[in-house]
C-alpha cells in the first residue's frame, strides 16, 4: 500500500533533537508500504527548514537543505505533481468548506486523490478529520500496528 508522510513527518526527521523524531523515525523504519511525499511536502519542508528558529524554523542553511531533502527522496517515493491535482483540490476545498492555511492540507489531499492513496501518516491527524474518506495514521498508531502484527 502506497502512503502520503505529511509535512511534519519529513521535518521531525530532519530533527534528531526533537522529541518525536524517534517516533518518525521508527514509523518510518517499520513500515512495510511505500511510503511517499508529494511535492508540496517538499515545498512546505523547505519553507520550514529555512526559517530562522526564532521564526519556529529549523534555520538550516540552503546547502543543509539540499543534502537533507536529497535524504529525503531516497527514503520516500515522490509522487509526480500533475496538473490533475488542481482539480482535485478545488472540488476538495469547496466541498469541504476548507478556509485559510488549511488549504495547504486540502493540496495534499488532492494529491492523494489523484493518486489513489488513502493513507497518511502524520503528527497532525487532527487537522485531516473533516475528510472521512482517507484514514489518518501516526507514527505511535503505525507502531501499535506493526507490534500487533508481529504478535
Amino acid at each position: 500500500m502506497k502512503i502520503l508522510a505529511d509535512t511534519n513527518i519529513v521535518a521531525r526527521l530532519a530533527q534528531p533533537g526533537h522529541h518525536q523524531h524517534s517516533s518518525a523515525l521508527r514509523a518510518v523504519e517499520m513500515r512495510d508500504d511505500d511510503l511517499c511525499i508529494a511535492p508540496q511536502v517538499v515545498y512546505e519542508f523547505w519553507v520550514v527548514a529555512t526559517r530562522p528558529a526564532s521564526a519556529n524554523g529549523l534555520g538550516m542553511t540552503v546547502q543543509e537543505v539540499q543534502v537533507e531533502i536529497a535524504r529525503i527522496r531516497r527514503i520516500f517515493t515522490l509522487l509526480l505533481d500533475e496538473r490533475a491535482i488542481f482539480q482535485h483540490w478545488e472540488r476538495t476545498v469547496v466541498d469541504h468548506d476548507v478556509k485559510g492555511k488549511n488549504a495547504h492540507d486540502a493540496r495534499l489531499v488532492a494529491a492523494m486523490h489523484r493518486h489513489g492513496l488513502t493513507h497518511m501518516i502524520t503528527f497532525n491527524a487532527a487537522d485531516f478529520t473533516r475528510f472521512t474518506q482517507l484514514s489518518m495514521l501516526t507514527p505511535d498508531d503505525v507502531v501499535r500496528a506493526t507490534d500487533q502484527t508481529a504478535d
